[in-house]
């Protein structure tokens, strides 16, 4: 497919910007004006890039498409140079949409609408620049933009322990960035070329030692914003503060950036510190499934028992791009995208839920189902989805993580039955406490200090349209998954090759870890003969 040389992709990721600026000048007192002005901003470019993407990119390349480079900043290598393939393309449009539908559901918001307007489409236009970014550097920029704005946003508008949420987010998050930068150049200084563009750092040839450093660094960043456990403290708070807007890009959006630069950091740039790293990182995938199921049904707090979820659903991603196989890679992608759309619309119902009662608390709930049976039917439609009810997305991605990893020639038996039988308990603990929440909210006997009588308490026009906006490409990707994996199933195809293609070379070479476990109870010595 021929590409219109105009600049898409510089379009998409500035026009928020440019049009946040703005903001200040709108003469707006009350904050209909202003958000009118920021929801038109959002819906326009969410509509530019489908446009975009819909008469000029190819599904069936696995090159860089839409390609954009301009010098920027040359004294310090800077360039402006954005690209989108099977990887970032499908992300960027789930950015879009959550993010639009973020600013629709904020429309009650009557604190200081300017400012919090702004700082939502700053939100958008880095989200768009960390999924597009080409150059390690312009990358580095665009992730931190994305941190201020949230942190801003849960400091301001987020709940009673706000201020303590929001500077538990910078911390974890700007601190783990430093490791980004560290890595990025020591990447980019090594050899005789100085490049920070991603296309050559893939073709650069690095020694193992370097390649397992700069792994070390990408995986404690990415690791934090996924998040792996024991680097997710922050989400359960910055999730209890922040307003359902926030938590829906939170939740939907900016943890999905941990999964993708771990697969284009981590896994394309330096495939071979990968295939040491993979036991590993299925591992730590096992320990996040569990643990946040037992985290999520052990919590009283309804938004911190799904973000607590989100830890666990996060694990599987994990295991996917571990798996050595497309399947696991494949299902890995779509577990990123399926999680996008499911955590929107509960955090969103959630926030919903909280405007009529006042209250996060389970257990200060109760018979919800009379009061608001709208709300209740769309909660329990998102929360099958979260529990992989078979006809929803989820039970899609997460089957097809289980069927990479079953497969997998290159883990030996005993592991891959271990690894299976622990992530299951994660899956049976994951519909009783969904089930759970339902049971506790939404039935039993109506808590009357609630007064919901006194008013119309169930969702508005808005609030369903929003909700069916995020549960129709749920059910549609569930009942006919191909509609969404023909979008990145080459780009899968390719990144789970080029991992294939390092694992001869690379595992007959002992790391630390390998002198400590019996190998065979991670990489199995036997290979296919198409693996080399």
């Amino acid at each position: 497919m021929t590409s219109i040389q105009l600049p898409w992709l510089t379009a998409i990721i500035l026009l928020p910007l440019c049009a946040a600026l703005a903001i200040p000048f709108i003469n707006d007192k009350d904050g209909k004006t202003v958000r009118w002005y920021a929801l038109s901003i959002g819906l326009a470019d969410f509509v530019l890039m489908c446009y975009a993407f819909w008469y000029n990119y190819d599904i069936n390349s696995t090159e860089l498409q839409l390609r954009e480079t301009y010098a920027w900043i040359p004294q310090i290598g800077l360039n402006w140079s954005v690209g989108v393939d099977g990887l970032s393309m499908p992300l960027i449009v789930l950015s879009g949409l959550i993010s639009t539908l973020a600013l629709l559901a904020s429309w009650k918001v009557e604190r200081k609408p300017k400012l919090f307007y702004f700082l939502m489409l700053l939100l958008y236009s880095a989200q768009m620049g960390v999924f597009a970014a080409q150059d390690l550097l312009l990358f580095f920029f665009m992730w931190e933009l994305e941190l201020v704005p949230v942190y801003i946003l849960i400091s301001i508008w987020g709940g009673n322990k706000r201020l303590y949420a929001a500077t538990k987010f910078i911390l974890y998050t700007a601190l783990a960035s430093i490791f980004i930068l560290v890595a990025a150049l020591g990447l980019a200084f090594y050899g005789d070329t100085v490049t920070f563009d991603m296309t050559e750092l893939g073709m650069k040839q690095f020694p193992l030692a370097v390649e397992v450093l700069a792994y070390a660094g990408f995986l404690i960043a990415f690791g934090v914003k996924l998040p792996i456990f024991p680097l997710h403290t922050w989400l359960p708070d910055a999730h209890s503060e922040a307003s359902a807007p926030v938590s829906m890009i939170l939740a939907g959006v900016l943890l999905k950036m941990g999964g993708y630069g771990l697969i284009r950091m981590n896994i394309e740039m330096l495939p071979h510190a990968h295939v040491k790293f993979a036991p590993v990182l299925v591992i730590l995938g096992v320990i996040n499934i569990v643990y946040g199921a037992l985290a999520a049904f052990g919590q009283t707090n309804l938004k911190r028992r799904l973000a607590s979820s989100s830890i666990s659903h996060m694990g599987f991603v994990l295991i996917g791009i571990a798996s050595f196989t497309n399947l696991g890679m494949n299902g890995a992608v779509l577990q990123m995208l399926s999680h996008g759309l499911i955590a929107a619309a509960l955090f969103f119902l959630c926030g919903s839920t909280y405007e009529r009662t006042h209250t996060l608390m389970m257990d200060e709930m109760g018979g919800l189902g009379k009061a608001m049976p709208k709300i209740f039917a769309l909660f329990t439609a998102a929360s099958m989805a979260s529990l992989a009810l078979p006809g929803m997305s989820g039970f899609v991605s997460e089957l097809t993580i289980f069927l990479g990893t079953a497969t997998s020639d290159v883990y030996s038996s005993p592991f891959k039955v271990m690894v299976t039988l622990l992530a299951a308990v994660g899956l049976i603990i994951t519909p009783i406490y969904l089930l759970s929440t339902l049971r506790v909210v939404f039935y039993g006997q109506n808590n009357t200090q609630l007064g919901l009588e006194q008013f119309k308490a169930d969702a508005k026009p808005r609030e369903i349209f929003v909700t069916a906006c995020l549960l129709i490409p749920i059910i549609t990707i569930g009942l006919y998954p191909k509609l969404m994996t023909t979008t990145y199933d080459v780009k899968a195809t390719e990144v789970a090759s080029k991992i294939r293609a390092a694992l001869p070379v690379i595992v007959q070479q002992p790391t630390l870890w390998d002198t400590h476990f019996p190998k065979t109870a991670f990489v199995a010595p036997q290979l296919s003969d198409t693996d080399g």
